[in-house]
């Protein structure tokens, strides 16, 4: 039967597909609207978590510049690009010919002008929008550029070419060249546009007949042409500048900045001439707007095209090859001395001359010799790189806490101390899970320190600060480590939920008190943490409420670099105890790349030692890597237990940082803000140092001819302690140099000629930042055959002593680890002292078991034990006595007949001497009772008896009448000697 269904198919009846039913809608509707608001929280809450960190610790100033200056930036050039490429759209649309000719070609662009045509501002709002968003977020990205540029003040020098302020190349330079970078990206987007449209409107033809170009699209293109010649000239008179800041391989210097013979006589006269070139091609591209003709534009921008390649390329070429090569010393002559001169400014090496270090003892009595060596340094047994493990094992407490893997080295009571911070460790918590590990465990507890110069009858080192909690030198101090080097995930404090702690009696529960960290009180932030974080229990959890804070950003450098982004952060943050509290110091430099002639230099790589490499907690934090300027500008702190970031100015004179300081007013305070109590602790920072002995390798040169030879060039020796063929670390030592009458907290290292073993220098720097002399940078050129690091190292390998012990540590199956190799100038010698560490398979720690000492003198004769002697012993003492061939320090002798009586430096020497065996005795006493007060009253009385004795000693001498005389000594007390120990107080 047929179907009367009335729309019904062959198997029922039709399905009919109405409109969804008003509640559908409405659904649909809300679940859009809700999931564009969810979308656009996601984005927010990235931006607001950001603004209330920057409220929190107070430099919300620093978040606002840098916003505002984003978004100014990205507004103004985007719209700038915008405008530019839509003008030039519209107005190629508006000179599109009236009618099309009638060809193949324009039959196909019919249809896309016909399908474009309902859609024309559409596509054009499209259009102008991407390339404004492109423009403008790269444009964005400039905002270091643009604030240097709006607020840069002057350097007061000048380039020697130029005769400019280096401000402009620092300053202005970058900014103009981005303006001439944005200047031809829109000017190439734009002739593309207009071309593109010039072709769809019929203003171009390819292959239909007759001209191919309308009069108004030639016009157009003329224009937008002429100003990409005229940017191309802009470009040509800037490169004349560029030249100063260029950098290129020269095989004299390497890494060469500024301007050699070739570029001031053949590239900066081509750069002149090819700009007169420019300028009047694109004066013929714009009388097109008159001739109606391309030919006399095109053969002008041929003309400048074959200039480009004769002048620009083929000329300088020549006159590199027949001016330079036949006589190429004396022709850079002068352009190397300006490159040395601007290098040793732009890193501060340019008060710094190396002196002539015979490498020859001036003291020949071996019982003097033994008796300076007293006084010559703090030697330095507990190797900061090594001892870790040992902290660990004996100070940690409890497997959720840890040390770093270098600890730091710092200066308590006139003593080298090392120290290092008990942090939390997450992996070590006992059971993990959401609130053990955000809630319960949120922070390390103590600063633990130990002598640098003594361990006990064991080999382990003498704590002066130690327990949970940290009893000691120190007195009371906020012990909690909130922030800290190995504190990388957040923490939700001081609300309901209470966090582990201790007391004298042992565990307990605590609430953080601090101000920092951001306020979780409300649902808002809570729900923006949870996006921001991607953990959504910080939004439900009631183990947050009133009260809770949560804190992030916890690493002292993540902290300084966040509010100060236009610094570079020093490798090695280090705590010290200041006023009651830890306190994380942070050495910051200000950097630039634009100082002219100055030799760039990579911070990453020059920076980079045995101890860094593979080590992030010790990596230098670069906001620009490639760097020829540096100021140790800024020395930042911040508080271990709230953590207040605050940023003093150190250098009053850079201009960098004077910059910054316009562009972020209020945020870093003046030097004089600098308590005492804090200034004691501040030192060198050691990736400044390592930037400048690697400048001084080559630019301790200042003679263009012998720079140019290379024959005095230095390199730093690789670490003889470890095997992995990196750079010998800079180390922290107390030590005398010569001409010095006492000793200074220095930062030391050593070269080596290149490409050689033997000993070329020794740099000290003056570290000590309470010092008039602090950053004084000595040079002591070794003008004698002195072995240097690796072949002390070698040769103490072969000694047999050493050979034993390594068998039987071998065979108790421990593993041998060396210690710093320290070097000390001593009396026109050099004294090498390397403590050697043993580790048996059942220790977890390593103990000091061995000292190895050498004294190397160039002056000696062949067999000689001075003259390169290398002993291995069980304690510092022993060694210091066979390394000089004396059994300690020889007692005063009686007077003789036809000698001089004694004198007022006689008994002067006698009385300092007794001062320091007392003294000695004193803080061994009150070492054993563990009375800090008493043991740092007596250190401090033994250093000015040991000094007083040196003085008395060197005195007496100048009086004796006999030559042969040897001076007065004394013999310490049996037992006084700590089993492996600095040696004891000698005359």
């Amino acid at each position: 039967m047929p179907d009367r269904g009335g729309g019904g198919g062959p198997t029922g009846p039709r399905m009919r597909v109405g409109r969804p039913s008003r509640r559908a809608r409405t659904l649909l509707m809300t679940l859009g609207v809700l999931a564009v608001l969810a979308m656009a929280f996601v984005m927010f809450a990235g931006f607001w978590t950001d603004w209330l960190w920057y409220r929190s610790v107070q430099y919300s100033s620093v978040f606002t510049t840098t916003l505002w200056t984003k978004i100014g930036l990205f507004l103004v050039f985007g719209l700038l690009m915008a405008f530019a490429v839509g003008l030039n759209i519209w107005l190629a649309h508006r000179l599109r010919p009236p009618l099309s000719a009638m060809s193949l070609e324009q039959q196909s662009l019919d249809r896309y002008r016909m399908g474009l045509a309902p859609y024309k501002k559409w596509v054009l709002l499209a259009i102008t929008a991407l390339v404004g968003l492109i423009a403008g977020a790269s444009a964005s990205g400039q905002w270091r550029t643009w604030l240097m540029w709006v607020n840069g003040v002057s350097f007061g020098q000048k380039d020697p070419q130029f005769q400019l302020d280096v401000s402009f190349y620092a300053f202005d330079l970058p900014w103009y060249r981005f303006l001439l970078a944005f200047g031809f990206a829109a000017a190439v987007l734009s002739l593309i546009a207009a071309a593109l449209t010039h072709y769809l409107y019929g203003g171009l033809r390819v292959t239909s007949p007759g001209a191919r170009a309308t009069a108004a699209a030639t016009g157009h293109l003329s224009v937008l042409l002429g100003v990409f010649v005229s940017l191309k000239a802009v470009a040509y008179w800037l490169d004349r500048y560029g030249l100063a800041v260029k950098s290129s391989d020269f095989k004299a210097a390497g890494n060469w900045t500024g301007l050699r013979y070739v570029d001031a006589n053949a590239y900066l006269p081509a750069k002149t001439i090819l700009f007169c070139i420019a300028v009047i091609c694109a004066v013929l591209f714009f009388a097109t707007l008159w001739r109606r003709t391309w030919q006399l534009p095109v053969i002008g921008f041929g003309l400048m095209v074959l200039s480009a390649i004769l002048i620009g390329g083929l000329y300088p070429a020549i006159v590199q090859k027949f001016q330079v090569q036949p006589n190429e010393q004396a022709k850079e002559a002068p352009y190397i001395q300006k490159n040395i001169d601007a290098t040793r400014k732009a890193y501060a090496i340019d008060s710094t001359n190396p002196e002539n270090y015979s490498g020859k003892s001036t003291v020949k009595n071996k019982e003097q010799l033994r008796a300076n060596s007293d006084t010559a340094a703090s030697y330095r047994l507990i190797d900061p790189n090594i001892v870790s493990p040992t902290f660990q094992q004996l100070e940690q407490k409890r497997k959720y806490y840890q040390f770093p893997t270098t600890l730091d080295v710092d200066r308590y009571k006139g003593q080298d101390t090392v120290v290092g911070l008990r942090e939390l460790n997450i992996k070590g918590i006992p059971k993990r899970n959401w609130i053990n590990d955000h809630f319960t465990y949120t922070h390390g507890y103590g600063a633990i320190m130990a002598r640098g110069t003594q361990t006990d009858a064991n080999g382990s080192p003498v704590f002066t600060e130690a327990g949970l909690p940290t009893t000691g030198q120190l007195g009371p101090y906020q012990q909690r480590v909130y922030y800290g080097e190995k504190t990388d995930q957040y923490s939700i404090v001081g609300g309901p939920q209470k966090e582990l702690d201790y007391e004298e009696n042992g565990e307990k529960t605590t609430s953080y008190q601090g101000k920092s960290g951001v306020n979780l009180s409300n649902t808002f932030n809570r729900a923006a943490y949870a996006v921001a974080f991607s953990e959504p229990q910080i939004l439900y959890s009631g183990a947050i409420g009133d009260g809770s804070r949560i804190l992030y950003n916890r690493t002292p450098k993540e902290r300084v670099e966040a509010v100060a982004p236009w610094l570079t952060i020093d490798g090695d943050a280090y705590p010290a105890v200041v006023d009651g509290k830890i306190q994380w110091i942070v050495d910051a430099y200000t950097t630039t790349n634009g100082y002219p002639y100055a030799s760039r230099t990579t911070l990453g790589d020059t920076t980079a030692d045995s101890l860094t490499v593979g080590n992030q907690q010790r990596a230098v934090v670069a906001q620009q890597n490639q760097v020829n300027y540096i100021r140790n500008s800024v020395k930042a702190t911040v508080d271990a237990y709230d953590g207040t970031v605050t940023l003093y100015q150190w250098d009053k004179a850079d201009p960098v940082l004077k910059t910054w300081m316009k562009a972020f007013p209020d945020t870093v305070q003046p030097r004089e803000a600098i308590k005492d109590s804090l200034m004691q602790h501040l030192r060198y920072p050691q990736d400044m140092f390592k930037v400048q002995r690697e400048l001084l390798t080559r630019y301790h040169v200042q003679d263009p001819a012998q720079f140019y030879s290379g024959s005095d060039a230095w390199q730093v020796p690789d670490d003889p302690t470890n095997k992995d063929g990196n750079a010998v670390p800079p180390y922290y030592l107390s030590m005398k140099m010569p001409g010095d009458a006492r000793q200074q907290f220095s930062l030391t290292t050593t070269f080596t000629p290149n490409g050689r073993p033997n000993l070329g220098a020794f740099m000290a720097v003056e570290a000590d930042a309470t010092s008039k002399d602090y950053g004084r940078i000595r040079l002591l050129r070794v003008t004698s055959e002195v072995p240097g690091p690796e072949q002390v190292q070698n040769k103490l390998n072969s000694l047999p002593s050493v050979a034993t012990f390594v068998r039987d540590m071998k065979g108790a199956d421990s593993d041998i680890q060396y210690g710093n190799l320290l070097t000390v100038p001593l009396d026109g010698g050099f004294l090498y002292v390397e403590p050697v560490y043993a580790q048996g398979r059942n220790a977890h720690y390593p103990l000091l078991k061995k000292v190895a000492v050498s004294y190397v003198d160039a002056d000696q004769p062949d067999g000689d034990t001075t003259k390169d002697t290398t002993v291995f012993e069980d304690n510092l003492t022993l060694a210091l006595n066979a390394v000089f061939g004396v059994e300690g320090v020889t007692p005063p002798q009686p007077e003789q007949p036809g000698t001089t009586p004694p004198t007022t430096n006689d008994a002067a020497l006698k009385q300092a001497i007794a001062d320091a065996q007392k003294a000695y005795d004193e803080g061994e006493a009150a070492l054993k009772k563990g009375d800090w007060t008493a043991y740092g009253k007596s250190q401090e009385a033994l250093q000015d008896a040991l000094q007083r004795a040196a003085d008395a000693g060197a005195k007496l001498k100048s009086d004796q009448k006999p030559a042969d005389q040897k001076p007065a000594g004394n013999t310490p007390k049996p037992g006084a000697t700590p089993s492996t120990s600095a040696s004891p107080p000698s005359g």
